[in-house]
Parts: structure tokens; C-alpha cells; sequence
């Protein structure tokens, strides 16, 4: 076989026909490449942009949270107070009626206990 054979034989080649339309088409995609970075530095640019805005936008929403949760921290700390002063108001007058409730009982029970009780003889003393 002589050399122009076997070229014919490799041109003619499924092989042959895909690497060249694959290297086609990379030439293809090169050949675009500098339209698509004018494009996509383009939209950079709108995309620094619109972050600008967005941050803007988030930076004010953050902000009205926290005062919208501050209010509601110092609703609830007051909401908190009234009821632990209504709770304590309420253990101290059931503390002062319990007092009162018990002073005669351990008035009582003082007076009885005040009582000595009668000396006892030993009767050992007899015995001897």
C-alpha cells in the first residue's frame, strides 16, 4: 500500500470525520468567545448593581426585624413584670393570711407547754 492509500483509508473513516467535526466545533465555540466575555462583563456590571440594591434592600429589612423584635423583647419583659408583681402580691397576701392563720394554734400550744409538770417521788428511797 502506498502512503496516499492509507491517507484516503484514515480521511474516509467514521473516526476521522468525528475528531474533525469536534475540533469544527471547538474552533466554533473560540471563535465566540470574545462576543460572550463583552456579554458577560456587561452583565457583571449589572450584577454588582442589583447586589447594591439587594444589599440596600436586606440592610432595611434587617433593620426593621431587630426594632420589630426589640418592641416585642420589651412588650414581653413588661408583660413578664406584671405578672411575676401579681404572683409575688398574691404569694406575699397568702403568706400574711397563712401568719395569721397560725399564730393562735402556736399561741396555744405556748400556753400548754408553759405547764410544769408534777414532781415525781422515787420510791427507791423507801425501800432501803
Amino acid at each position: 500500500m502506498t502512503l496516499a492509500t492509507e491517507v484516503k483509508k484514515i480521511t474516509e473513516s467514521k473516526p476521522f470525520y468525528a475528531l474533525t467535526g469536534a475540533g469544527d466545533f471547538a474552533v466554533e465555540k473560540l471563535r465566540e468567545l470574545p462576543d460572550r466575555v463583552i456579554q458577560l462583563q456587561a452583565r457583571r456590571e449589572e450584577a454588582f448593581a442589583y447586589a447594591g440594591r439587594v444589599q440596600g434592600k436586606a440592610e432595611d429589612y434587617a433593620n426593621t426585624v431587630a426594632e420589630r423584635l426589640n418592641a416585642l423583647y420589651e412588650e414581653m419583659a413588661k408583660r413578664g413584670r406584671k405578672v411575676v408583681s401579681q404572683a409575688s402580691g398574691e404569694a406575699a397576701l397568702e403568706l400574711t393570711e397563712v401568719s395569721e392563720a397560725a399564730e393562735p394554734a402556736v399561741a396555744a400550744k405556748a400556753t400548754t407547754s408553759t405547764k410544769r409538770p408534777a414532781a415525781r417521788r422515787s420510791t427507791a428511797s423507801k425501800v432501803s
